[in-house]
């Protein structure tokens, strides 16, 4: 198995490649693509473990919605505002970002201490099992350097879409 680092030179090595595949994708319909990811997604993830890595954790930092914020400073008894100012900061976009990556919560055992209560964003990456993938290819590029296993379902699709 690769390491993150090796994926993320691999991943960018393939990034021609990728992006011109994933333009041939969009000859396709929408719901077919999304049928062909979610397939992939399912194979790949049956035998991904994400705690072996937690690269995402490690070189990321998701979006806070105001609902996360609330949900979690409520679960770390802390006001909205004690977990903003510990925690984050407002991000070129105007957003809620973390301060600093890797993301405060992220234990040494790769488990997140806020698993059952994290961001919208973490409990939806790396959104290839989502529907309209075709709105999101240059997000799922862009997570073939972080996630070992997008780049490995970008690679399963490449096999089975000629």
């Amino acid at each position: 198995m690769l390491t993150p680092k090796e994926i993320k030179q691999q991943a960018l090595s393939k990034q021609k490649e990728n992006k011109k595949f994933l333009n041939k994708l969009r000859n396709k319909s929408s719901r077919e693509i999304d049928k062909q990811f979610h397939h992939a997604h399912e194979t790949i993830f049956a035998c991904t473990n994400c705690l072996s890595c937690a690269n995402c954790c490690k070189t990321t930092g998701p979006l806070f919605t105001n609902k996360d914020i609330e949900r979690i400073a409520t679960h770390l008894k802390m006001k909205q505002q004690q977990f903003i100012e510990k925690y984050l900061k407002i991000d070129e976009d105007n957003d809620y970002v973390l301060q600093k990556v890797p993301c405060a919560f992220l234990g040494e055992d790769n488990y997140c201490s806020i698993y059952e209560k994290r961001p919208k964003a973490c409990r939806e990456y790396p959104h290839t099992d989502r529907v309209k993938q075709h709105q999101l290819f240059s997000l799922t590029l862009k997570n073939t350097t972080v996630c070992p296993a997008v780049y490995n379902i970008l690679e399963d699709l490449k096999e089975g879409i000629k």
